[in-house]
């Protein structure tokens, strides 16, 4: 691959559709390109489940038509953007696996509202990305699709469960990608990779008819900058009539924001209770020093949580699993992954008054957070509590381990999942370096619940004052 089809791998979205439409570039020479780099590359990182050559090449053409000076044929908000589509959310007519043998042939009869919004404003449909089975954890791999790699190191996991979106967008393989995000899937992947990703507050993007009302889940962008992000938002987000959740009220992201000079924030490096490694400590107190150079006030603050939270998390996930997948038991226990098999028969153990108590704790979680944020404009912490964990790491392991402290090995190194439990506080994380592993770090930026445009107002000011996308995996 030439050096200039490599660069063309790694535009945005934004300088994209700024170059279809001064007619410097072609939907169709960018989507050539990404096509030879996912064929390159993907044996190695092994992030896709299919790469859809002969139709986005065609949809490409038709972009490209679309861009010529005919009003008839005025291009949408994302004509001839090359997006890749994880492979959990359901897309009409097209097969889509789950990472799962149950459904290794499934082709569903409807798509996603969040996923249709995309193609309906132009997108192109380029390839799907692997998911862990079910999209139940942290690590991408399974049964189907078998180990996805991280194209910073090959060694380590790209994350999940969106990590093959992660990690496409990382490697150049995908202009723009769609992720869910019910215990941090969106922002795992984002922290591991070094991009941009975001979980919008629960309502303003609705979520698949297969999982109503779900407030721990949450459809959203990944990208390479703050800019698409936005621009990825303004086309999933709003009412739809088939989501009782969704909100009428719009709220559209501006192409630019105001400066951060002023604004108070708050930081807590391990939320009261998380084992944090010292390079992610290290690199967030950095991103920090950046927010207070920034003009920012930046204070640390105790939030009061302890382990707690993450039982309620759990809990919740394990009967929202069940609920869900619970059936697949008798017939496919034996093709199911170990993790996935207990996850499911938890959740079948669980009481609805268990079910309910987890309410009852993230109302008291919200006691401190809630009265924190209506002092500070955001609140930041680390991402993940680790830079790195290996690409087939054991999500069930006994005695896996932060700074010498036994942490649970399926979500004790992450920091997300308690903003799902938080789910209307709008969380993206941002790249905040390398760690000692040379592997990428984040940092999650936390808003007051529906605050959508201040988390991106500070995500967009740390971009500017410390941009990621100069680095490139050398892959």
């Amino acid at each position: 691959m030439t050096q200039l089809d490599l660069d063309l791998c790694y535009l945005t979205a934004t300088e994209a559709i700024a170059r279809f439409k001064a007619r410097t570039l072609s939907p169709v020479e960018l989507t050539s390109a990404l096509i030879a780099r996912s064929q390159a590359l993907n044996p190695t990182l092994n992030v896709l489940t299919e790469l859809k050559t002969e139709a986005a090449l065609a949809a490409a053409r038709v972009a490209e038509g679309r861009y010529s000076k005919a009003k008839s044929a005025r291009p949408r908000p994302l004509e001839g953007v090359p997006v890749a589509i994880k492979d959990f959310h359901s897309v009409k007519d097209e097969r889509t696996t789950y990472g799962s043998k149950a459904y290794a042939d499934f082709k569903p009869a409807h798509s996603a509202p969040t996923v249709a919004r995309l193609l309906d404003a132009g997108a192109i449909l380029l390839s799907r990305t692997t998911t862990p089975e079910l999209a139940h954890g942290g690590i991408t791999k399974s049964p189907l699709w078998g180990v996805s790699r991280n194209p910073w190191n090959p060694q380590y996991t790209c994350g999940g469960s969106s990590g093959g979106s992660g990690a496409a967008v990382a490697a150049g393989m995908t202009t723009i990608a769609d992720g869910t995000d019910g215990g941090g899937s969106i922002r795992i992947p984002a922290a591991l990779n070094g991009i941009f990703g975001y979980k919008p507050p629960f309502g303003r993007n609705p979520v698949d008819l297969d999982h109503p009302l779900e407030t721990l889940l949450h459809y959203g962008p990944m990208t390479r900058s703050v800019a698409d992000a936005a621009l990825m938002q303004n086309v999933m987000s709003g009412q739809h009539v088939m989501d009782i959740c969704s909100l009428r009220e719009s709220c559209v992201l501006p192409e630019k924001f105001a400066a951060i000079r002023g604004l108070k924030i708050a930081v807590s490096m391990d939320l009261g209770y998380v084992e944090v490694a010292d390079d992610v400590q290290k690199n967030t107190r950095e991103a920090i020093a950046v927010l207070k150079r920034l003009g920012a006030k930046v204070e640390e603050v105790d939030l009061g949580w302890n382990e707690t939270v993450l039982d309620a998390w759990q809990t919740w996930w394990e009967g929202l699993f069940a609920g869900l997948c619970g059936d697949l038991l008798p017939r496919w226990r034996h093709h199911l992954t170990p993790l996935v098999e207990q996850l499911l028969e938890s959740g079948l153990r669980h009481s609805g008054v268990q079910l309910y108590k987890t309410n009852l704790v993230r109302g008291w979680m919200y006691q401190t957070l809630g009265p924190i944020l209506e002092k500070y404009d955001a609140l930041v912490c680390p991402t993940l509590a680790v830079s790195c964990l290996d690409a087939e790491h054991d999500d069930m392991a006994k005695d896996f381990r932060i700074n010498g402290k036994k942490v649970p090995a399926d979500v004790g190194w992450a920091m997300t999942y308690p903003f799902n439990l938080m789910g209307w506080c709008p969380v993206a994380s941002v790249p905040t370096g390398f760690g000692a592993t040379g592997m990428p770090t984040g940092m999650q930026i936390v808003g007051r619940t529906f605050d959508d445009p201040m988390v991106f107002r500070i995500a967009s000011a740390f971009e500017a004052a410390r941009p990621w996308r100069g680095a490139r995996p050398a892959i």
